[in-house]
């Protein structure tokens, strides 16, 4: 004999593995590790330090 299965149930687990799979293929497609976005918040950090520092006038120039 069989189990008897509750449609709703059933439909519901469907939905959550799909889901999952989904979120699996996302965080493969866009996700980056937070090492990977430090080094690119640090990298980015430094670039606009090193040109705030090469600036040849004031942004707020009235003159």
């Amino acid at each position: 004999m069989t189990d008897v299965v509750n449609l709703n149930q059933f439909r519901k687990n469907q939905r959550r593995a799909e889901k999952k799979r989904a979120a699996e293929t996302n965080r493969v497609r866009f996700g980056r590790t937070r090492a990977e976005r430090e080094a690119t918040d640090a990298t980015r950090a430094a670039r606009d330090k090193s040109l705030d520092g090469k600036k040849t006038s004031p942004e707020n120039d009235d003159a």
